[in-house]
């Protein structure tokens, strides 16, 4: 089994209020759980209007399934209007 997390910092200029914020977020997350069948969330800058960091997890029986469904994810990210990538990080996460 192998779990590669995938962790992208963005700016959201366009948004003025968490409302704001939560219009145009909801929209990335549920695309990437839906399109690449992944865990994903809000995990960092919940309560700033213009930035955030969105945690994306994939398990795998392959390490290159892993690094596929990720590069797609990063791909999907950086491809959106209106928002800018300030920080990705990849993780694999060690076995016991």
């Amino acid at each position: 089994m192998y779990v590669l997390t995938y962790q992208v910092q963005l700016h959201l200029p366009e948004c003025r209020s968490l409302k704001a914020k939560r219009g145009v977020l909801r929209p990335i997350i549920e695309g990437v759980r839906r399109r690449f069948q992944v865990a994903v969330a809000e995990v960092d800058h919940q309560d700033t209007w213009q930035r955030t960091a969105v945690g994306v997890a994939v398990v795998s029986a392959s390490p290159s399934h892993c690094e596929e469904v990720i590069e797609g994810v990063e791909r999907f990210v950086w491809s959106i209007p209106d928002i800018q990538v300030l920080d990705s990080r990849r993780r694999w996460l060690e076995q016991e």
